[in-house]
């Protein structure tokens, strides 16, 4: 591990001087004030722009990507209520038109799928097309239409992107899971949207074990009875009895010409599903048009992406980072879409993956960057890499996290930390081609986003921690939830507290220069005597002792008005003993970084940390079970990584009498 100390807000990166006309950022900058007459310099004044005048703003997306319409629209923004914002009313459109390129694109590469379970499969543009074709004439063949839902329970490989297109030419739905997913939590999701087609795998390899999944599939088919086709998809060692084989299909169908259903922009596209960590999951559908001009502006403003990069971010097809990820051919960017077991053999492989496809942009959770720090790889001189932008999200990345990046990968790289999630499928602020990178800070606002702070009254907050609200309607926000006609559940999940503003439910602080830090999910805030602190600001302390590999903390309200309980859980590296020499250094390095307060009032060792898929620690519901609620009411088996890691805290929850 470095032994290099960074305070956070220490400016680590800045943006080259020239970098107004060689980032996509800096030249739609450079187009927005020839073409709209306006005098923007910075990436303060575009974002200022971006929310003051949201539909010029999105209008000059849809003019500078050149947005595909089959009708044209009356205005880009026709009201601006939340919920219920009217966005481009009129135009009609497909997102898949516009991911599967031109004429000019045919022998480019678009897709690179990287393995463990079989050798690497290589697609070009015109492949890719000619695949989604087929992949459509076979599922209008099925019946399938504008409207109808198709699910796949299936890993990030070619065969789900295909099929993913193909579900979207004909204005038909799609939603996923990841194949690591039990089948009560796949259930729980795809019998909310009532699929027609199931697609499947029988079972795929994770590092060294083969991994058969037929029981699975059949236990979620047998719960499914509207689905009239299940379709195994031909990947792995295992073949799905009684299902059609997708691979005989794409081959002996003749294609129809490929065709785009042409759809209102908010159609629904996708659905993606939270974590089902604290009740069923939400069902959030996003539209055609929101997610096509959001992941236009994100990809190309925010990641700095184009024609010439290649996108490796390792993701499972249960995350928004796997809608994310293939979004970048929207840009003509070309993707590695990576199944199997990231870790292995060893921490260290994507670095040599990323080598080995060339990628230019690459992901890289917070805990892994930590991980790699501590393990003291230093992958600039141990491999040949063109990565020239790090991007990272899904949790707060300590400072530490920033220095490792620049020192180990390379002083030229960008670090983008993002904020965002599910919720609208992008981020919520991040890091921008025209901004420093501060240590342990996120640079600013996304564009078009009109994010803050708010206090318990409903007052922005600078300097402080306040709820990070959204107070201008974005085009990714979702449609709604399916299932929820009314609107009831999607009012009360996101604008109960500040009436007409979206709570997102993250606790952040944001500083006087526009940078923020993300402080963990506000409902898991620490507030002891009446100083409140975010989770993360716990984990950076402990995380960085030597022999504590992950920890969690909980803070049990006392009823009384008291201080209540603070609970610290650790994960230990191998060998190591929570001794009361060890307790006394984590106990000594609290107090000294943050307060006597936050000292826990007991310190737990767990075998593992829970988390769920998507690798989020699962703070509330450990709470919930200390607080004397059934693990059965708190969380799925299923949607957890480990399914025993909350075991431990029932039988404490039980010590305690609870």
């Amino acid at each position: 591990m470095s032994d290099r100390t960074i305070e956070r807000g220490e400016v680590l990166w800045t943006p080259p001087a020239d970098a107004l006309d060689t980032t996509r950022e800096g030249r739609f900058l450079q187009w927005v004030n020839e073409t709209r007459g306006l005098a923007l310099g910075t990436h303060e004044d575009l974002w200022a722009w971006s929310v003051a005048d949201l539909g010029a703003f999105w209008q000059a997306v849809w003019d500078y990507f050149e947005v595909q319409s089959h009708s044209p629209h009356t205005t880009a923004l026709a009201s601006r209520e939340m919920p219920g914002a009217s966005w481009f009313p009129g135009a009609t459109l497909n997102y898949a038109e516009h991911m599967l390129g031109t004429s000019e694109d045919t022998d480019r590469v678009a897709v690179v799928g990287v393995s463990q379970t079989r050798a690497d499969v290589e697609l070009t543009f015109g492949e890719l097309r000619d695949q989604v074709a087929r992949a459509r004439t076979v599922l209008a063949g099925m019946g399938v239409g504008r409207g109808d839902r198709v699910v796949a329970y299936l890993p990030n490989i070619p065969e789900t992107l295909v099929a993913f297109l193909a579900t979207a030419s004909l204005g038909a739905v799609w939603a996923s899971c990841a194949t690591e997913l039990g089948p009560r939590s796949v259930v729980d999701r795809f019998a909310q949207v009532e699929p027609t087609v199931l697609l499947v795998t029988g079972g795929y390899v994770y590092g060294k074990k083969v991994i058969d999944r037929r029981d699975e599939v059949a236990a979620v088919r047998a719960e499914l009875p509207g689905v009239a086709h299940v379709v195994d998809v031909g990947y792995g060692p295992y073949a799905v009895p009684d299902a059609e084989d997708w691979q005989a299909l794409l081959r002996e169908v003749t294609p129809e010409p490929m065709a785009f259903e042409a759809v209102p922009f908010d159609h629904p596209l996708f659905v993606l599903f939270s974590s089902g960590t604290t009740g069923q999951p939400k069902a959030i559908v996003h539209g055609h048009g929101g997610i096509l001009l959001e992941h236009l502006k994100n990809h190309a403003l925010s990641w700095d992406m184009g024609p010439d990069d290649r996108m490796l971010w390792f993701s499972t097809t249960a995350w928004m980072m796997w809608n994310a990820l293939v979004s970048s051919l929207l840009v003509r960017a070309s993707i590695v879409m990576v199944d199997g077991n990231p870790m292995w053999p060893d921490v260290a492989w994507q670095w040599s993956l990323a080598e080995r496809t060339g990628a230019t942009i690459m992901g890289a959770s917070p805990g892994w960057v930590m991980a790699c720090r501590k393990a003291g790889i230093v992958p600039r001189s141990d491999y040949d890499l063109a990565v020239r932008l790090v991007g990272s999200a899904g949790a707060p990345l300590p400072p530490e996290g920033y220095a490792w990046v620049l020192d180990a990968v390379g002083e030229h790289v960008m670090l983008n930390v993002g904020s965002g999630g599910t919720d609208v499928c992008s981020g919520i602020v991040q890091n921008h081609p025209l901004l420093p990178v501060y240590a342990g800070e996120i640079s600013g606002r996304a564009l078009g986003v009109d994010v803050h702070a708010f206090d318990e009254a409903g007052q922005e907050v600078v300097g402080e921690l306040g709820e990070l609200v959204i107070t201008s309607p974005m085009p990714s926000m979702p449609i709604g939830f399916w299932g929820d006609p009314d609107g009831a559940r999607y009012r009360d999940a996101y604008f109960d507290h500040y009436p007409g503003v979206w709570r997102h439910g993250d606790w952040i602080v944001f500083n006087d220069n526009g940078s923020c830090h993300v402080a963990g999910r506000s409902d898991a805030t620490l507030n002891r005597g009446g100083v409140r602190l975010g989770t993360a600001e716990f984990y950076r302390v402990v995380e960085e002792l030597d022999g504590v590999a992950d920890s969690l903390v909980v803070h049990l309200e006392d009823p009384a008005g008291g201080n209540g309980e603070l609970i610290l859980f650790v994960a230990l590296d191998t060998g190591v003993e929570l001794d009361d020499a060890l307790r006394r250094t984590i106990a000594g390095a609290l107090r000294g970084s943050l307060s006597p307060r936050h000292v826990p009032d007991r310190i737990v060792e767990l075998p593992v940390v829970p988390r769920n898929l998507t690798g989020k620690k699962l703070e509330l519901p450990v709470k919930r079970i200390l607080g004397g609620a059934p693990l059965e009411q708190v969380a799925s088996r299923d949607a957890l990584a480990v399914p025993t890691s909350l075991d431990p805290v029932v039988d404490l929850a039980k010590e305690l009498g609870r």
